[in-house]
């Protein structure tokens, strides 16, 4: 481990020392230093996707719902002191209560395989480790370019070994392996795919670029798919884990029925914790028709005349 991302490893274990009511606190103050500055990426891109997700919202409203939504960007940074640099089981702690916990053991007790879709909503890293507390799992993740950082992320998320997959060709060829015997494997189903592997659907009433990898595993595997996530409580109080299950048709042939289906379950998962999804992410930078712009670019360059992004 290099000594930047080893400096940032004991950073996060001396910062898990203090109480997450605390994390919070500061966690806070970045958001407010975000929403401060008006052309920072992380506020210009939550801009674009309040106008896109919240178009009936007017101007102020929607101003409010930004900053609240930077805030709770803050608090995914700072939480990570609570979550990593503590360790799985302190970190398992937190866990305040689980809603839809019965859908969860039926698929476990069904013999199917079960996919696990985790948005990037409320504290996904500690649901990663609830997971692991209840059973053995295959974790898929995209390695970051730097493999100094991987190496971090791999240590981090490892504590209670779960089996953890890069997203290439040798990876999911595991977690067909998984399913097929029977096992659990974790996707995060609401990151956009490269250009020309994914497809259209409404997310939102917008069409994006989605995913096909899911869908295309439950349908050839026949596994349940469920939807999880960690909630953040109120004032640091801890986290609660909440289970859905999928909207009809994400195993369906049609990729594009699939995929409106994976987008549903995603927003019905947003729609109870809306400010503590990933907003800062450029979930609409690809334009189904070709000739259109990335939003998030027009607003960085200041470019008002373009088609509508719907």
């Amino acid at each position: 481990m290099r000594w930047h991302v080893a400096l940032v490893w004991w950073a996060l274990r001396a910062a898990g020392l203090l109480p997450l009511r605390a994390l919070y606190a500061l966690g806070t103050a970045l958001g407010h230093v975000l929403w401060w500055r008006r052309r920072a990426r992380e506020r210009v891109h939550t801009e674009v996707n309040m106008r896109i997700a919240r178009p009936d919202l007017d101007e102020a409203a929607r101003a409010r719902l930004v900053r609240a939504c930077l805030i709770e960007t803050g608090h995914a940074v700072t939480e990570m002191a609570a979550v990593w640099g503590r360790g799985a089981r302190r970190a398992l702690r937190l866990v305040r209560g689980v809603e839809g916990l019965e859908h969860f053991d039926a698929a476990l007790h069904s013999g199917r395989g079960l996919i696990v879709a985790a948005p990037h909503l409320g504290c996904w890293e500690l649901l990663n480790y609830w997971l692991c507390s209840r059973t053995r799992i295959a974790i898929l993740y995209a390695p970051p370019r730097d493999r100094a950082w991987e190496a971090l992320l791999v240590r981090a998320r490892g504590g209670l070994a779960p089996e953890q997959v890069r997203a290439d060709g040798a990876g999911v060829r595991r977690l067909y392996k998984r399913l097929a015997d029977g096992g659990v494997v974790g996707i995060l189903p609401d990151q956009q795919p490269r250009h020309g592997e994914g497809q259209f659907a409404p997310f939102f009433g917008t069409e994006a670029n989605t995913m096909v990898l899911l869908p295309r595993i439950a349908h050839r595997t026949g596994a349940a798919v469920l939807f999880a996530f960690a909630e953040r409580l109120p004032r640091g109080a801890g986290y609660r884990i909440r289970i859905l299950p999928a909207p009809d048709g994400i195993a369906d042939a049609d990729l594009r029925i699939a995929c409106g289906a994976l987008n549903r379950g995603v927003e019905q998962c947003v729609e109870l914790a809306f400010t503590q999804y990933q907003w800062t992410y450029k979930r609409w930078a690809e334009r189904p028709d070709p000739f259109e712009h990335d939003p998030y670019w027009l607003a960085r360059t200041g470019v008002t005349r373009s088609r509508d992004v719907r």
